[in-house]
């Protein structure tokens, strides 16, 4: 198979309805938009607008901000890890930020990885992550591995 030779399934596929193109065409005249007023009018955007009622989005309270200096971490589980080590994917005597980017656990690290509890943790684990959870550290460190955190101290007492 070839790729000039894909077509799509038997009637998957419809082709664009031209409107306004004439009486004939079942779309013509008005074009689909009703009679007069405002909304048959082009430049018309009525989004949010009640008609003079108190719309929604003022009616409901607001509440809270978004920090500025908020970051934003890639986490990984203990668990997902040791199903990586178990493929071969990746080396547990050696595992860093980007080592679990090759191997595909964290898709980009944003403002650092940080290890987190769930799942079991592996064997003789030897980690660098910008911050970890107290019960990731505890697990790791419990099956005879090693967490090293890079990031700001705080961050492994969070959580």
């Amino acid at each position: 198979m070839k790729l000039n030779e894909l077509s799509p399934a038997e009637g998957s596929t419809k082709n664009r309805m031209r409107i306004g193109r004439g009486v004939g065409s079942g779309k013509g005249k008005t074009g689909g938009r009703g009679v007069k007023g405002q909304k048959a009018r082009s430049g018309v955007a009525v989004n949010g607008f009640e008609g003079g009622q108190m719309p929604i989005y003022m009616r409901l309270p607001k509440r809270g901000f978004t920090a500025r200096n908020s970051k934003t971490h890639a986490w990984v589980n203990l668990g997902r890890l040791g199903k990586a080590i178990e493929a071969g994917k990746l080396d547990a005597k050696n595992v860093t930020e980007e080592t679990l980017v090759a191997a595909g656990l964290v898709r980009n690290v944003r403002d650092g990885v940080r290890l987190l509890a769930k799942g079991d943790a592996p064997k003789n684990l030897n980690i660098t992550v910008t911050g970890a959870s107290k019960a990731a550290i505890e697990a790791v460190e419990k099956a005879g591995g090693k967490v090293t955190v890079t990031g700001p101290a705080k961050d492994a007492a969070e959580e």
